[in-house]
């Protein structure tokens, strides 16, 4: 994931309905397959050197837990709940993590559920009940949406109570799975709490007639003898009715849901995805509880369910390894939050540093430590002592990052476990990307009194670990793909810092994920961007920040972005549309059609975003949001739907930088950073390059792209390149070839194209 350069620590009174989940943006670092190196005779190929080896509200719609295997899982993007900056990162549909059933973004909802809002908006009483059950638990999603008139016509107090009662008729007689549509109507209960909670004034009031319809509503389906059935049938609608019990504030009432729910868990719970978020789900009770006045005098009065929390976390260290860690971690991270009553503080103590006493600081049992450790430090910092936990943020970052390594005087890294050649590699990509930056935005130096002269990036090991200990070290969410925390640049000794982790799904090749997406946030805030991040989105800017920093990622790499172009061929958005923009908007629209609009604007009208910038360098954000509202308006729209359509067939244009020739005599010669330009072959013939690589090299890219025909593009790291003889391969439709090759040989490597039906005019560039 990516987020805003700043972390935003919006307050908020009791937290609204759980917001859908959206897909997060995945910045994927795509190799080619390398294929069968068959050995092949060229002649009077260059002198070849012996290579080295190579080496908030309630709860809305997507109904998923924001439990990520790695950063590329949908995971969810809610506003902050009223709680301490600790806390800011466990708006609990959770922490941790599950791989089992992902669900479908709400544009993937949007796109296949066909609901219309008068159905419900339409109907009352039975009729309107029976409408509820005969739609997909896809087309209620889509309700959550629902603002004006429709909203009240759909929630209003009288319309809720009427499903209310009907989810009690239906609970009394529900069969342990879906087919009588309770988990539609428990749905439907839930983007009612979540629409009024947003609209208060639109939808009107809910009283005392609506708490008691869902309180009998909630009793009926609790009180069947099928309601807590080990299956996936019935784990769904079991998850949607523990969740609506903290959409309508019913958090004191229901307890005993709650520690029925973590006695019962067992191992024949990890074969259903519905049955984990069902369980998990409890831990969403528990953690918005604390806003409900009645939740708190319900666990002074018995607090039976602090032992459950700890029953549970001590129970199940052996999840913490495995898949299942976040139910663990979640138990002890509730318990101990506890601790902020004075009248609870005998009772949680002992048992927090007990569970302190079972797991340690590293290793499997961390991710339960650390969460103990850092509720501990929150609500009882004046103990610290007691559990042996001072001063954790420094005791967490001697433990975790004991590398320091300085790539120049304005970058330097921090992390868990890196190579020397890997902290090398990584300082040569960002060094590179700098020149890379500035010669797309053209800018005159840093924007006005922005004294981030340097960044800190923060690399974890894996996904895992940065889940476990950077919300404990820096109070950031961690449910995401990494984070750029810019801070106020304006002020002196401010540190701009990222905090990332390396991509340990893309062993033994190494990368931290979203690196060069994120630094495109520090260059973009230091050289484009005036003030800090919320003066920079005080209008709609978002388009440029994510779809930029989308762009640079992409293009600096030579890689292609799938995504976004399958998104072109759908042709969603106008780009007029595209420009209002804000964080609100789902991750589609943010980042895909964000680095659509950019790259557009950057080949198309150039000298429009160096208007804009100058604007947004000067914080005339006004002046920039009436540029591209009004000056540019639509008029690019009928040409910029066209470039989509174009796009989405595979053919986007120039991607916004020329490479310049290659200068060596012989017209073969591939060199660092340029292009060969009008390059061919016929069917069934090469045309053969080849490039002399220093040491040091971590990463080759070649790529081919223009021109007509389809030839195709191969690579040897030893001998002439051909169709019997390479080492990698991209073998793409037309000319739009790429290869990406780590760590290459010191010395000559060899490029061709080869004619699958021939081609002319056809540029190949390298970049290392």
């Amino acid at each position: 994931m990516t987020t805003p350069r700043l972390q935003r620590l919006r307050l908020f009174r009791r937290q609204a309905p759980v917001l859908s989940l959206a897909s997060v943006i995945a910045l994927t670092w795509l190799g080619l397959s390398a294929g069968p190196g068959q050995a092949a005779t060229v002649a009077n190929p260059p002198t070849v050197a012996s290579p080295p080896t190579v080496g908030s509200g309630p709860s809305g719609p997507a109904d998923e837990p924001a439990h990520v295997t790695d950063a590329r899982t949908p995971v969810d993007h809610r506003p902050p709940l009223p709680a301490s900056k600790h806390e800011l990162r466990r708006d609990y549909d959770g922490p941790g993590k599950v791989a089992l059933k992902p669900r479908p973004s709400m544009q993937d909802l949007k796109a296949t559920a066909a609901c219309n809002p008068a159905d419900f908006t339409s109907r009352t009483g039975q009729a309107l009940v029976n409408q509820i059950k005969a739609s997909t638990t896809d087309c209620v999603n889509t309700l959550f949406n629902l603002t004006g008139t429709d909203a009240y016509a759909a929630f209003r107090e009288t319309q809720m109570t009427t499903v209310a009662y009907a989810l009690r008729d239906n609970g009394s007689a529900y069969p342990g799975n879906n087919s009588t549509g309770t988990a539609q109507l428990t749905l439907y209960l839930r983007a009612g709490y979540y629409v009024q909670w947003y609209n208060p004034s639109t939808v009107g009031t809910y009283g005392p007639t609506l708490r008691t319809a869902i309180q009998s509503g909630l009793d009926t389906f609790f009180a069947n003898s099928h309601a807590f059935d080990v299956s996936d049938a019935n784990g769904e609608t079991l998850a949607e009715a523990i969740t609506l019990i903290d959409s309508s504030a019913q958090n004191a009432r229901y307890l005993s849901i709650v520690k029925r729910m973590l006695t019962g868990y067992n191992n024949s719970y990890n074969t259903s995805w519905w049955m984990l978020n069902a369980v998990n789900n409890v831990y969403t009770v528990l953690f918005r509880g604390h806003q409900v006045p009645e939740f708190v005098s319900a666990v002074q009065t018995d607090p039976s369910v602090i032992d459950t929390l700890y029953g549970f976390a001590a129970d199940h260290k052996d999840l913490l390894s495995g898949d299942q860690s976040y139910l663990t971690s979640n138990a002890g991270r509730e318990l101990t939050r506890f601790l902020q009553y004075s009248a609870l503080l005998a009772k949680v103590r002992p048992l927090a540093k007990a569970l302190l006493g079972q797991t340690s600081l590293q290793g499997p049992t961390a991710p339960l430590w650390v969460g103990v450790a850092e509720l501990a430090d929150t609500y009882d910092k004046a103990n610290c002592a007691y559990y042996d936990i001072c001063n954790l943020q420094a005791k967490l970052a001697a433990a975790v990052l004991p590398i320091n390594h300085t790539c120049s005087s304005t970058l330097r890294i921090r992390a868990q476990e890196m190579t020397t050649a890997q902290l090398a590699s990584s300082c040569s990509s960002l060094a590179s990307q700098d020149a890379y930056f500035h010669g797309i935005v053209a800018d005159p130096g840093p924007v006005a009194n922005d004294r981030n002269t340097s960044l800190e990036v923060v690399v974890y090991n894996s996904s895992t670990d940065y889940q476990t200990y950077a919300g404990a070290m820096w109070g950031i969410d961690t449910n995401n793909g990494g984070m750029y925390l810019e801070g106020d640049p304006a002020a002196v000794g401010n540190q701009a810092r990222f905090i990332a982790y390396e991509a340990e799904w893309l062993r033994p090749t190494f990368a931290i994920w979203n690196l060069n997406h994120e630094y495109t946030h520090y260059l973009d805030g230091r050289f484009d961007m005036a003030g800090d991040f919320d003066a920079g989105v005080s209008t709609p800017t978002i388009w440029w920040i994510e779809g930029f920093a989308e762009y640079v990622s992409y293009s600096y790499r030579n890689e292609t972005y799938t995504a976004a172009i399958t998104e072109a061929s759908r042709r969603t958005y106008a780009l007029s549309t595209l420009f209002g923009t804000t964080y609100s908007n789902d991750t589609t629209r943010i980042y895909q059609w964000g680095y659509l609009a950019v790259r557009y604007m950057l080949q198309s009208h150039r000298s429009d975003v160096t208007t804009v910038l100058n604007y947004y360098r000067s914080g005339n954000w006004n002046a920039a949001a009436s540029y591209l509202r009004t000056t540019i308006g639509s008029r690019y729209d009928a040409d910029w739907s066209s470039w989509l359509s174009a796009c989405g067939a595979g053919n986007c244009g120039g991607g916004g930088t020329t490479l310049p020739e290659c200068a060596a005599g012989d017209v073969r010669a591939l060199g660092k950073n340029c292009q060969r330009s009008n390059r061919g072959t016929t069917t069934g013939n090469y045309d053969y390059l080849y490039i002399n690589l220093p040491a040091g090299t971590a990463q080759l890219q070649i790529t081919a792209s223009g021109g007509t025909g389809n030839c195709d593009l191969y690579y040897n790291k030893t001998t002439w390149a051909t169709s019997a003889a390479y080492t990698q391969r991209s073998t793409a439709t037309g000319n739009s070839e790429s290869i990406t090759v780590a760590n290459p040989p010191v010395g000559y490597s060899y490029v061709s194209l080869y004619g699958a039906t021939g081609c002319n005019g056809v540029t190949v560039s390298s970049r290392y």
